[in-house]
């Protein structure tokens, strides 16, 4: 995978290091020429440009990355900016963050999905998550452990947990199920919110595009992920 990190302070700078060492292609971008230098080596590239400056980033491989992840923190203004030209240069997909309400709202009044809240979010999470493809979240139990969110993919579409066999196949339990749905915010941009539906049985009924919350193994998990991109 091909990842844009702009904004290379603390976050920044370890989701970068950290998916970089996953084996994915990293360029880490910052006006700051000391944070430039600090990760020459321990990132894939580093520029030194202003994201907010449309000539500049036009210069970026755009259209190559997979995921652009504007991660600037301490100026509100330039992280509004830099998501608002790439959403103008309509980059594939598209994640910003947020350090207060009113940003976060902002950002989805811009149409912005996917908001980071580095004070309440890890790096070390948002890179597992970003990792694998198919995951909504993550949290790891420990290092061989971990609790996911997948979405349900069409081919379980209005299949029961025991006729899809997730425990049987590959040995990961489904906790739990939420259904999806969407709403606006204070400003009128739509959000999505998820209802918990309860704990799972082998009974419980699954519809595509919900959530399914997954626990076991990382090998397995990862195994099922791969084995529902294939479809």
């Amino acid at each position: 995978m091909k990842y844009i990190i702009l904004g290379l302070g603390n976050f920044g700078a370890s989701l970068a290091e950290k998916l970089t060492g996953m084996g994915n292609e990293v360029i880490g971008v910052d006006t700051n020429m000391s944070k430039v230098e600090s990760l020459k080596d321990k990132i894939t590239h580093v520029v030194n440009l202003d994201s907010t400056d449309i000539t500049a980033v036009s210069n970026l491989p755009l259209k190559d990355t997979d995921v652009v992840i504007v991660a600037i923190g301490e100026d509100k203004g330039a992280n509004i900016l830099a998501t608002a030209l790439m959403k103008q240069l309509q980059v594939k997909r598209l994640i910003s963050r947020a350090v207060s309400p009113l940003q976060k709202l902002v950002l989805e009044a811009m149409g912005v999905e996917e908001i980071i809240h580095p004070e309440e979010e890890t790096a070390e999470r948002w890179s597992k998550k970003l990792n694998l493809q198919g995951v909504v979240d993550s949290f790891e139990v420990n290092r061989d452990y971990s609790i996911i969110e997948t979405s349900v993919p069409e081919e379980y579409d209005d299949r029961t947990l025991e006729e899809v066999g997730l425990k049987r196949k590959y040995g990961i339990i489904v906790l739990t199920t939420m259904k999806v749905t969407t709403e606006r915010n204070m400003l009128g941009a739509k959000r999505q919110v998820s209802e918990v539906m309860g704990v799972a049985s082998a009974k419980t009924i699954l519809h595509k595009d919900d959530i399914m919350v997954l626990y076991g193994h990382n090998a397995n998990i990862k195994k099922l992920l791969q084995d529902q991109n294939k479809y």
